[in-house]
Protein backbone atom coordinates (compact mmCIF):
# COMPACT_ATOMS: atom_id res chain seq x y z
CA UNK A 1 0.00 0.00 0.00
CA UNK A 2 1.26 3.44 -0.92
CA UNK A 3 0.29 6.21 1.49
CA UNK A 4 -0.08 9.91 0.76
CA UNK A 5 1.03 12.76 3.07
CA UNK A 6 -2.17 12.31 5.12
CA UNK A 7 -1.50 8.57 5.72
CA UNK A 8 -4.33 7.58 3.40
CA UNK A 9 -3.82 4.74 0.95
CA UNK A 10 -3.55 6.14 -2.55
CA UNK A 11 -2.34 3.11 -4.50
CA UNK A 12 -1.06 -0.46 -4.37
CA UNK A 13 2.33 -1.67 -5.48
CA UNK A 14 3.86 -5.04 -6.22
CA UNK A 15 6.99 -6.56 -4.67
CA UNK A 16 9.14 -4.55 -7.11
CA UNK A 17 7.51 -1.30 -5.92
CA UNK A 18 5.64 -0.78 -9.21
CA UNK A 19 2.23 0.79 -8.73
CA UNK A 20 -0.63 -0.95 -10.46
CA UNK A 21 -4.11 0.26 -11.20
CA UNK A 22 -7.10 -1.00 -9.22
CA UNK A 23 -10.80 -0.45 -9.65
CA UNK A 24 -12.62 2.05 -7.46
CA UNK A 25 -14.70 -0.75 -5.88
CA UNK A 26 -11.59 -2.71 -4.91
CA UNK A 27 -9.99 0.46 -3.58
CA UNK A 28 -13.07 1.20 -1.45
CA UNK A 29 -13.08 -2.38 -0.13
CA UNK A 30 -9.38 -2.20 0.78
CA UNK A 31 -9.97 1.14 2.52
CA UNK A 32 -12.90 -0.29 4.50
CA UNK A 33 -10.82 -3.33 5.49
CA UNK A 34 -7.93 -1.10 6.54
CA UNK A 35 -10.28 1.09 8.61
CA UNK A 36 -11.76 -1.96 10.36
CA UNK A 37 -8.32 -3.37 11.21
CA UNK A 38 -7.28 0.03 12.58
CA UNK A 39 -10.47 0.30 14.67
CA UNK A 40 -9.99 -3.21 16.08
CA UNK A 41 -6.37 -2.49 17.00
CA UNK A 42 -7.32 0.73 18.79
CA UNK A 43 -10.13 -0.99 20.72
CA UNK A 44 -7.78 -3.80 21.77
CA UNK A 45 -5.09 -1.42 23.01
CA UNK A 46 -7.65 0.65 24.92
CA UNK A 47 -8.96 -2.49 26.59
CA UNK A 48 -5.44 -3.57 27.59
CA UNK A 49 -4.62 -0.09 28.88
CA UNK A 50 -7.88 0.21 30.83
CA UNK A 51 -7.40 -3.21 32.40
CA UNK A 52 -3.86 -2.33 33.45
CA UNK A 53 -5.01 0.96 34.97
CA UNK A 54 -7.54 -0.77 37.22
CA UNK A 55 -5.09 -3.25 38.72
CA UNK A 56 -3.87 -2.97 42.28
CA UNK A 57 -0.88 -4.39 44.11
CA UNK A 58 -3.07 -7.33 45.09
CA UNK A 59 -3.26 -8.46 41.45
CA UNK A 60 0.47 -9.16 41.45
CA UNK A 61 0.57 -11.32 44.58
CA UNK A 62 0.67 -15.04 43.87
CA UNK A 63 -2.19 -16.81 45.60
CA UNK A 64 -4.53 -13.80 45.49
CA UNK A 65 -7.15 -14.26 42.83
CA UNK A 66 -10.24 -12.24 42.06
CA UNK A 67 -12.36 -13.73 44.88
CA UNK A 68 -9.75 -13.27 47.59
CA UNK A 69 -8.96 -9.76 46.34
CA UNK A 70 -12.66 -8.87 46.44
CA UNK A 71 -13.04 -10.34 49.94
CA UNK A 72 -10.02 -8.45 51.23
CA UNK A 73 -11.20 -5.15 49.75
CA UNK A 74 -14.73 -5.68 51.13
CA UNK A 75 -13.33 -6.36 54.59
CA UNK A 76 -10.72 -3.58 54.73
CA UNK A 77 -11.86 -1.07 52.11
CA UNK A 78 -8.48 -0.33 50.50
CA UNK A 79 -5.04 -1.76 49.83
CA UNK A 80 -3.48 0.66 52.33
CA UNK A 81 -5.81 -0.65 55.09
CA UNK A 82 -4.97 -4.24 54.12
CA UNK A 83 -1.30 -3.26 54.47
CA UNK A 84 -1.96 -1.90 57.97
CA UNK A 85 -3.91 -4.99 59.09
CA UNK A 86 -2.34 -7.59 61.35
CA UNK A 87 -1.82 -11.17 60.27
CA UNK A 88 -4.57 -12.17 62.68
CA UNK A 89 -7.01 -9.71 61.07
CA UNK A 90 -6.06 -10.90 57.59
CA UNK A 91 -6.69 -14.56 58.48
CA UNK A 92 -10.29 -13.70 59.40
CA UNK A 93 -10.98 -13.13 55.70
CA UNK A 94 -12.33 -16.22 53.95
CA UNK A 95 -9.58 -18.00 52.01
CA UNK A 96 -6.67 -16.22 53.69
CA UNK A 97 -4.55 -18.55 55.80
CA UNK A 98 -1.55 -17.56 57.90
CA UNK A 99 0.97 -18.28 55.14
CA UNK A 100 -0.94 -16.13 52.67
CA UNK A 101 -1.43 -13.40 55.29
CA UNK A 102 2.35 -13.29 55.86
CA UNK A 103 2.93 -13.14 52.12
CA UNK A 104 0.46 -10.23 51.86
CA UNK A 105 2.33 -8.35 54.59
CA UNK A 106 5.67 -8.98 52.84
CA UNK A 107 4.45 -7.99 49.38
CA UNK A 108 2.55 -4.90 50.44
Amino acid sequence: MVKDDHHSTRALEDENRHEFPISENLFLWITALQDEVHKTAIEYHRKVRDKEMTKSKLDYIEGIGEKKRTSLLKQFGSVSKIKEASIEELTKVKGINEILAKKLKEEL
